[in-house]
């Protein structure tokens, strides 16, 4: 019985590792094998990069208008700017960490949902608005915190890619629980709940529109196969599927889009 006990209480753990081990072996190559066929055939498993085009239209609208003050809502203690004698650099989040206040002049704890008591001439944000559960009121909250002739730029996951239903089917507790095996350089990046909230090209550009907004111009990716990676059929299938989409313009499947809106000066 003593042995039966140990064998309970002592073997049980050990299983439970060499599972685990077994489970990070096996992702492991699987993600070896998509960065391989990325780097082989780059115009089939490449993604463009939606960053860089964000970025573009943001150095482009700095340069050009020369704003006073740049609002960026959830970038939290990862900005997509620095800190410039040339402008007052705002950031808004729902949270707060200690370098908040160092990397931005001003730093607000609210939901962008709310009336934000700030004036701005650049409002800016990545990967924030499908973690919104209304997504009118925050576009009417960045409406109203732009002053006129202001300008925004966003870059917003899309609701229909293959990654984007599977998040909503997996939930934000199970989600946690894998990005450790299947994502571990995106552990405490994400994570958040999802709801994506007229989350596609289409419906962002009429909410916009329908809050004020002109000259609304959204751009489509369709790669982010990446997130399938960790099993390689699920990596080839989504990857094939993405150019699919890509070349017949089935903007409703797109992975993510970056939408730029300007608001009237009267």
């Amino acid at each position: 019985m003593a042995d039966a006990t140990y064998g309970e209480v002592g073997f049980r753990p050990a299983g439970r590792k060499r599972s685990a081990v077994i489970l990070n072996r096996f992702i492991g190559w699987n993600r070896n094998a998509a960065a391989w066929l990325e780097r082989s055939f780059p115009r089939v498993f490449g993604a463009p990069s939606y960053k860089a085009e964000l970025e573009r239209r943001i150095a482009e609208d700095v340069s050009r208008l020369r704003p006073a003050a740049i609002l960026e809502v959830g970038g939290i203690d990862r900005p997509l700017l620095e800190r410039s004698a040339d402008f007052t650099y705002i950031g808004l989040d729902i949270e707060e960490k200690p370098d908040c206040y160092r990397i931005y002049d001003q730093f607000v704890v609210q939901s962008i949902e709310q009336p934000v008591d700030v004036e701005a001439d650049m409002l800016i944000s990545i990967t924030l608005m499908e973690h919104v559960p209304d997504n009118k009121a925050a576009a009417r909250s960045m409406f109203l915190a732009l002053r006129p002739g202001g300008v925004m730029h966003h870059y917003i996951p899309s609701k229909w890619h293959p990654y984007s239903v599977a998040l909503r089917i997996v939930g934000p507790v199970m989600q946690r629980w894998l990005i450790p095996y299947l994502r571990p350089a995106a552990v405490g990046v994400t994570g958040y709940p999802a709801f994506f909230d007229h989350c596609s090209p289409s419906d962002m550009t009429k909410l916009f529109r329908s809050q004020g907004f002109e000259q609304v111009d959204a751009k489509s990716f369709y790669r982010a196969s990446d997130y399938f990676a960790f099993f390689l059929p699920a990596y080839l299938s989504v990857a094939l599927f993405e150019n699919l989409c890509a070349a017949l313009s089935w903007r409703i499947f797109c992975s993510g889009f970056v939408i730029s809106a300007t608001k009237p000066t009267q």
